[in-house]
């Protein structure tokens, strides 16, 4: 019998038109970083009908709304770098309550991989149990893989992670959400999507909305 091969898979990356998708100095209160205005790169995924975050009824169908709801399908487990679960630096035991971003009910409902050089015991909140791995992204990815027990492994962000699996030539696939802003500075994913493309085909789809979503999968 043959089985579906598990992929890593970026989903729903989202980047200004020069390619930045996270600005410096993140901190509590600019958790994209300092020069990084969030609703200029996330408001279209906001607008949707199946943004996980919508507490009132409506928002958008279409294209956009097909790649929110694509994002936890056949997803089995999620890693992500530490900067992506908290904005704070050093050992655990300065911020001992932090628990993420996300509150009482992550929108993960899988294992989270956070990659840290500073291990903790992992952390369970709602379904969601985070483990804190300092490792190269061939082993977290091996962890990732076992855990999601035949699914496939997203791959969260930031832009530094991502860019480690890349360069480790570890990505499957990815969906890029290329949005009609320029930032000028911060952490680059690329600096252009042609960059991809020795080692991706790519599929450009623009949307109404105004972002563009770049789709590559591995040659």
């Amino acid at each position: 019998m043959t089985t579906h091969p598990q992929l890593l898979r970026v989903h729903n990356f989202m980047v200004s038109r020069d390619g930045f998708g996270a600005g410096e100095d993140q901190s509590l209160e600019h958790p994209f970083g300092s020069a990084i205005d969030p609703s200029a790169l996330f408001s279209w995924a906001g607008a949707t009908a199946s943004w996980p975050g919508r507490t009132e009824p409506g928002g958008s169908r279409g294209l956009d709304d097909c790649f929110t709801r694509d994002w936890g399908r056949d997803i089995g487990a999620e890693i992500m770098g530490r900067n992506k679960f908290t904005p704070y630096r050093g050992p655990w035991e300065d911020h001992p309550d932090w628990q993420g971003w996300w509150g009482d009910e992550p929108p993960f409902h899988t294992p989270v991989f956070v990659m840290t050089h500073h291990p903790r015991p992992s952390l369970t909140v709602s379904d969601t149990t985070f483990h804190f791995i300092d490792a190269d992204p061939a082993t977290v990815l091996a962890r990732a893989r076992e855990a999601a027990q035949g699914k496939d492994v997203r791959l969260g962000g930031g832009v530094t992670t991502v860019r480690e699996f890349l360069d480790a030539d570890l990505v499957d696939t990815l969906h890029v959400a290329v949005s009609p802003v320029e930032l000028g500075s911060g952490l680059r994913l690329w600096e252009s999507p042609d960059d991809l493309l020795d080692r991706f085909h790519r599929d450009v789809v623009p949307s109404p909305s105004g972002v563009t979503h770049h789709l590559f999968w591995r040659r």
